[in-house]
């Protein structure tokens, strides 16, 4: 589903090396990585938030590497979801969908399903304003579907979560990637939180993707300090 071959991106002193990673179709592929490691700065440059200086970006067999990020098919969650406090949470979930030139009411019967899914019918009248952080990852999650992306990107979707919500919300996030089956790329840097949801796991450390494979994979032979570093730290509390 997804191929990045060579990507390199510099900001400042920063720079991607040389990035190559292949996600398959329905795959949930977590990216791990200790905070500075590049690994939001990918994302972004995948999504078309930022432009690569070098490389190639294919997604669904489309080379999408110039394109804009509304032409790329791909769903993105922030950290902090980005809603817009001045609609609904059904004009937010419906944006893309409105800016695509469908009315309110085609819009609004497209996304039954992922409102349905999400448990999220009781709050399409409200504000954005006053929901919970949970309230709000669903929403925002809603919203990255609602528009059937090829590939979704979760950026920390649950690091600003308080850890039954953050629970709650990793085992939403399987559950959905599953129902809906598209192929997923989640950045988190705890070790617990991708054991929660991944098929496979891509380690980052300076600019670098340095490993890739199952957890289990990557703690039995870690190919350098930084992944045994990262995925072998103490204990810290789990995600059921």
């Amino acid at each position: 589903m997804l191929k990045v071959q060579n990507l390199g991106f510099c900001v400042g002193s920063f720079e991607l090396h040389d990035i190559c990673l292949h996600v398959k179709p329905e795959e949930y592929f977590v990216l791990m990585g200790a905070t500075g490691s590049g690994k939001s700065l990918l994302v972004k440059s995948i999504c078309g938030l930022t432009r690569a200086r070098s490389g190639r970006i294919t997604i669904g067999g489309r080379d999408v590497t110039g394109l804009p990020p509304r032409l790329r098919g791909v769903g993105y969650v922030p950290q902090d979801s980005c809603l817009m406090p001045h609609l609904s949470v059904l004009r937010n979930v419906t944006f893309a969908l409105e800016v695509a030139g469908e009315s309110k009411k085609q819009a609004a019967g497209e996304i039954g399903p992922i409102v349905e899914s999400l448990g999220i019918g009781g709050l399409l009248a409200r504000s954005t304003v006053n929901l919970s952080g949970g309230e709000r990852q669903k929403v925002a999650l809603a919203r990255a579907l609602a528009h059937k992306p090829k590939l979704l990107l979760l950026d920390e979707p649950v690091s600003a979560l308080d850890e039954p919500t953050r629970r709650e919300i990793c085992i939403v996030l399987g559950r959905v990637q599953r129902e809906f089956s598209v192929a997923t790329i989640h950045v988190c840097h705890s070790r617990q939180e991708a054991a929660a949801v991944h098929d496979r796991v891509g380690i980052m450390s300076e600019g670098k993707l340095i490993q890739t494979g199952t957890l289990d994979e990557l703690t039995d032979g870690p190919a350098d300090d930084a992944v045994r570093r990262l995925l072998c730290p103490p204990a810290d509390k789990t995600i059921d």
